[in-house]
């Protein structure tokens, strides 16, 4: 097994362990690089993604990488930014080559502020699907702390909501050079605050957050549960507020959706504006993989360009995924390829057979949003909530797979049918005047089909 294939094989373990988004925020530009006797070198992107791995998915990692290998008793992680030697990828073919397997461009991620400079609202494409939530973003760099404060955005995974952040944060670093900007995702948030509870220096680390002028932080969701994290961040949210300091949050769903998520600071969120991202049309599409294609320096013909935006729907991700594997074949190959290399090269991307949903499928789904486990759902348990998830289970059972009320109920651990069918008109009725369940329903669906 070629190292390749070996990193593959843990990848593809990984993939049903944890979320999709941790998998693209941990997993993404890693790769084996060596063996040295017992020990594998994994190369990682930066430090923050080396530190995360070692202390979190080490133990993990390596057990997956000895069952796949007996000798392998340590992993190493290395920060690599180069690019692959050609030596290396002289003898790759078209099935060989993956996303982002070549870095075109280096840019330099800001020590102090976290922001990488290449996310700019000069190269943010916008379209329908985002005007508002752009609108919002640039209307806060015009006047930080005093318009749309809070500023809270949210969306799908890889619609592009981490490039409006860094680019406000950008933005208001060039327009306001003597404001503290900080942008932080929020699990290395939640990491910083448990590690100065241990080392018992907690009011240090509130007083280095209290300094800044403007606070971005990323998937704030991740907060949910995690009452300590909540407990501080609603001390510094209101030092920041009060003092006009602006906040700017996004997250995979909008604040009323966020489980565990104390009132206190639901009202908070929800106090300044709200603006979501949704999934582009084609149009918009096309647009983003042409900006994409300029920044890289290369060229791609129009028809190849088309047929990406017409089969990669769900994901702008995957979309620049798609790009960088033809832009890679073309570096390789030293020429462009054809629609019909292109069509060889993606098709694991978009010629997949079409997705099948299961009723498991659907009820995972719900529980991870929910930050629930599934056996809750499946209790005959009363609490609050448990109860709506539960029924929303049953409304898509009944909607999305057409589900008897007898098999829903035996989907449920044994309901009656007629407790099947009140819940299931209880979420109708509840659609027709509640907007937020509506479009809790709208992002649950679409990490159903993309999931």
């Amino acid at each position: 097994m070629t190292k390749e294939e070996l990193w593959e094989a843990v990848l593809a373990q990984i993939k049903f362990k944890i979320s999709k988004a941790n998998f693209a925020t941990w997993f993404r530009n890693t790769e084996i690089i060596d063996k040295k006797g017992n020990a594998i070198i994994i190369s990682v992107p930066n430090a923050f993604s080396k530190e995360w791995l070692e202390q979190k998915y080490n133990k993990f990692i390596l057990k997956i990488l000895h069952n796949l290998d007996r000798e392998i008793k340590e992993v190493k992680y290395v920060i690599s930014h180069g690019q692959p030697k050609k030596q290396e990828t002289e003898d790759l073919s078209v099935s060989d080559i993956v996303p982002d397997q070549l870095e075109l461009e280096e840019y330099k991620i800001n020590k102090l502020t976290n922001i990488n400079p290449r996310y700019t609202f000069e190269n943010f494409v916008v379209g329908p699907f985002n005007e508002m939530a752009h609108a919002a973003a640039t209307a806060v760099t015009k006047n930080p702390g005093r318009i749309y404060n809070p500023l809270f955005i949210y969306g799908g995974v890889g619609l592009g909501k981490t490039h409006l952040l860094q680019a406000i944060g950008n933005k208001i670093i060039e327009d306001f050079p003597e404001k503290t900007v900080r942008y932080i995702p929020a699990e290395r948030f939640i990491s910083g605050i448990v590690n100065s509870i241990r080392n018992h220096d907690i009011e240090s680390f509130k007083l280095e957050y209290q300094k800044v002028d403007v606070l971005i932080i990323d998937d704030i969701q991740f907060l949910a549960g995690k009452e300590k994290t909540q407990e501080e961040f609603f001390h510094l949210f209101n030092s920041l507020y009060e003092r006009d300091k602006q906040i700017v949050l996004s997250s995979d769903r909008p604040p009323k959706a966020i489980p565990s998520l104390e009132e206190r600071l639901r009202s908070r969120f929800e106090g300044g504006m709200i603006a979501d991202i949704g999934l582009p049309d084609y149009e918009t599409r096309l647009a983003i993989l042409k900006t994409k294609i300029k920044q890289k320096g290369t060229n791609l013909p129009e028809k190849i360009l088309s047929f990406i935006a017409s089969n990669i729907k769900n994901n702008i991700r995957e979309l620049e995924g798609a790009l960088n594997r033809l832009v890679a074949y073309q570096k390789l190959n030293n020429k462009t390829p054809t629609l019909e290399v292109a069509q060889s090269l993606l098709k694991n991307l978009i010629q997949g057979p079409k997705k099948v949903i299961t009723a498991k499928q659907l009820i995972k789904t719900v529980a991870e949003f929910y930050d629930l486990k599934e056996k809750d759902l499946l209790a005959p348990s009363r609490k609050k909530e448990v109860v709506k998830p539960r029924q929303i289970v049953m409304y898509l059972l009944r909607e999305e797979l057409k589900y008897s009320y007898p098999a829903i109920g035996r989907k449920l651990g044994g309901k009656d049918h007629t407790t099947i069918i009140y819940g299931c008109e209880k979420i109708s009725k509840e659609l027709e005047k509640n907007e937020s369940l509506a479009e809790e329903l709208r992002l649950i669906r679409q990490r159903i089909v993309s999931g």
